[in-house]
């Protein structure tokens, strides 16, 4: 299964229709700011899978900050990060990942790509698919239960 993580669009709806012609995924995952862009997305790809979490700059109170999915027999735990201060640290959110026993942590945030294992978990950041000059986003892949990550440069 491959699966698209976008982050901080934005408003970079058409940064991300990019992506998502480019990776082709069974599933979309997006890490907040900017909602609206998740809907947006959405509504031009009704047959893909979405899921998405709020951002610091999306004013959802109602909505959950984070999410935790079963995708195949992985768990996926998404947030946005900034209720996790990844900006300063990944230790409260490495803390989360070891509580909800996650294989894969998915933030965004610091608009800074990153993709490690930490212990068990993979994390990845996708940085930011709305970034006016390198717009990133990341791609999990699932594989015969293989996790793999990586973060690509939309071009």
């Amino acid at each position: 299964m491959r699966i698209l993580v976008l982050s901080d669009s934005h408003g970079a709806v058409g940064n991300m229709v990019r992506a998502v012609d480019l990776v082709q995924p069974r599933m979309i995952l997006h890490l907040g700011d900017c909602w609206r862009d998740a809907e947006k997305l959405r509504r031009l790809f009704p047959e893909i899978p979405l899921e998405q979490v709020p951002g610091n700059c999306d004013c959802r109170p109602g909505e959950m900050a984070e999410r935790l999915l079963f995708i195949e027999d992985k768990r996926v735990l998404m947030c946005h990060g900034h209720t996790y201060g990844v900006k300063q640290s990944l230790i409260a959110a490495g803390y989360a990942a070891e509580e909800q026993n996650a294989d894969l942590f998915l933030f965004g945030h610091t608009h800074r790509p990153l993709c490690d294992w930490r212990g068990k978990t993979m994390f990845l950041n996708p940085g930011s698919v709305g970034d006016y000059s390198h717009p990133t986003y990341g791609v999990v892949t699932i594989d015969n239960g293989k996790l793999n990550a990586a973060v690509q440069e939309l071009k």
